[in-house]
């Protein structure tokens, strides 16, 4: 079982990295708003694991904390959220985003989520209202500020990539008054002023 990688990141795609270690290239599923924060190509990169085989083929999962790894674990005991789903949820709400809207039975803020449904989300607050009191969950671990979750899932909406979003971030003025719409107003001036 892999458990964990340590590489140089050579690639990046809008859910997936390719990290070099010891010579060999590994191709690593990531949530999105993941990506965004491992910097650029050439940087080192360490992400908590968890290998799968789909249809004869391994498919390698992977996430900046330890807690986002067991998050998308227990979510892969809901019937009806798979891999891709569990992505989706940890990249659009964050692994602590998730874990307060289960404890709350926050059904609006899960349905929020590109591919969940109010009767998906239902289910995965059923299913997991209180198993997710074991996952201890540092607030918002990885190198995006408060916030940047719900600006990355606009801007993706918007039709932006991954790789432009992540540019966009870098260039961000930050402060703590500063509000979801602001930083989404300073990321379209920079974004059209490229």
């Amino acid at each position: 079982m892999i458990v964990g990688v340590n590489g140089i990141l050579t690639a990046a795609g809008d859910d997936w990295v390719q990290l070099t270690v010891s010579g060999v290239t590994l191709q690593i599923s990531v949530p999105p708003s993941e990506i965004l924060t491992l910097g650029s190509t050439g940087n080192q990169v360490q992400l908590f694991t968890h290998l799968r085989i789909r249809d004869e083929h391994p498919v390698l999962y992977g996430f900046t904390s330890q807690a986002a790894l067991e998050l998308f674990l227990v979510t892969q005991g809901v019937s009806g959220v798979g891999p891709r789903l569990g992505l989706a949820l940890l990249s659009g709400l964050g692994a602590s985003g998730l874990q307060q809207a289960i404890a709350l039975g926050d059904t609006a803020r899960l349905s929020g989520v590109s591919g969940v449904g109010r009767r998906t989300a239902d289910r995965i607050i059923l299913e997991l209202k209180g198993k997710m009191d074991d996952v201890e969950v540092d607030e918002e671990q990885g190198g995006t500020a408060s916030g940047d979750g719900e600006l990355i899932e606009v801007l993706s909406a918007m039709g932006y990539s991954t790789t432009e979003i992540r540019r966009v971030l870098a260039t961000l003025e930050r402060s703590p008054d500063l509000t979801v719409e602001d930083y989404l107003r300073q990321a379209l001036q920079q974004i059209g002023g490229w």
